[in-house]
């Protein structure tokens, strides 16, 4: 009786997985036959007709498959054709849209590196002037608001800032670093109002100037000059960040830093955009961002 049994689950099995294939083999000729340009079917057609002339086939078989094959290209193939084109359109879409939030996720966490020894170090500034010099403490406290009113939502952003906010940004940052510094740090900052709305990618300015004070004028015992300069064609927005300081190693390589502008520029634009670190003839560094020229159209529409 076992035996018996297992024989019948068996021809069940088999039966049924015969099915299964031979309904799979339909739906994908089924699916071909939607898809095959009419030239390609016909070519197909003269073939099944010269089978005929062999053994290989029987010439109704052929006439049959001909009949068949034209009669579902012409009455069902094109809704079928649709279905398929809809279902890849479907999924490429997906695929998009998963490899769009990879890309945003990506920007984000390259977005969140943030220097902290700076905040650290200008609490402990703030304490410490509290005690000699009130105003003062008061004054980079109140710049400390601006910086960080400014930083947090950059940050969060998913898209792109404007250079105006960047410029705006950095000088809030920069008066700290003065107060830090006081005769040490000189800053200049030369940026057309005509570029205030460019787009520009958030945090990046911030890197390039960080970037010169640690590397460039920090170390440097007189301190020195920081110039940030814009300019467009119309086509390109170059941002240059200068400064007269110890210079660029070229056999340093980037820092975490410089990596994540040029990783987020890649992300963003690909081979559009570009990070260049020179040597200008009258020394020091020279970190120029250039990006695509893209006016915001919404900037005057932001607080």
């Amino acid at each position: 009786m076992k035996s018996t049994a297992a024989g019948a689950r068996g021809a069940v099995g088999f039966v049924r997985e015969l099915g299964e294939t031979a309904s799979s083999l339909w739906w994908q000729f089924f699916d071909w036959l939607a898809q095959v340009p009419m030239r390609q079917l016909v070519v197909t057609w003269v073939l099944a007709t010269l089978l005929a002339c062999t053994p290989a086939i029987h010439p109704e078989q052929a006439v049959a498959f001909i009949f068949l094959s034209l009669g579902l290209k012409v009455l069902a193939g094109g809704k079928r054709k649709a279905e398929i084109e809809a279902r890849r359109a479907s999924e490429q879409a997906g695929t998009e849209e998963l490899e769009r939030r990879l890309v945003e996720a990506r920007m984000a966490a390259l977005q969140a590196q943030v220097e902290p020894h700076f905040l650290f170090n200008t609490l402990a500034l703030i304490g410490q002037l509290i005690e000699t010099d009130p105003p003062q403490a008061a004054r980079i406290h109140q710049h400390l608001i601006d910086y960080l009113r400014s930083t947090l939502p950059q940050m969060r952003s998913r898209g792109n800032g404007t250079l105006g906010r960047q410029i705006a940004l950095s000088r809030s940052y920069l008066a700290i670093m003065q107060a830090r510094m006081k005769a040490r740090l000189a800053v200049s900052i030369d940026v057309p109002p005509g570029l205030d709305s460019a787009t520009f990618p958030p945090m990046m300015l911030q890197i390039l100037i960080e970037n010169a004070i640690k590397h460039g004028l920090e170390s440097k015992i007189e301190g020195g000059r920081i110039d940030i300069r814009a300019a467009s064609d119309g086509k390109v927005l170059q941002v240059d960040v200068q400064d007269d300081g110890v210079g660029f190693s070229r056999y340093a390589g980037d820092g975490v830093g410089l990596a994540n502008v040029r990783e987020r520029l890649k992300l963003m634009y690909g081979t559009r955009a570009q990070l260049q670190i020179e040597t200008p003839p009258e020394g020091g560094c020279r970190a120029s961002i250039s990006v695509p020229f893209a006016p915001d159209i919404f900037a005057g529409k932001n607080p």
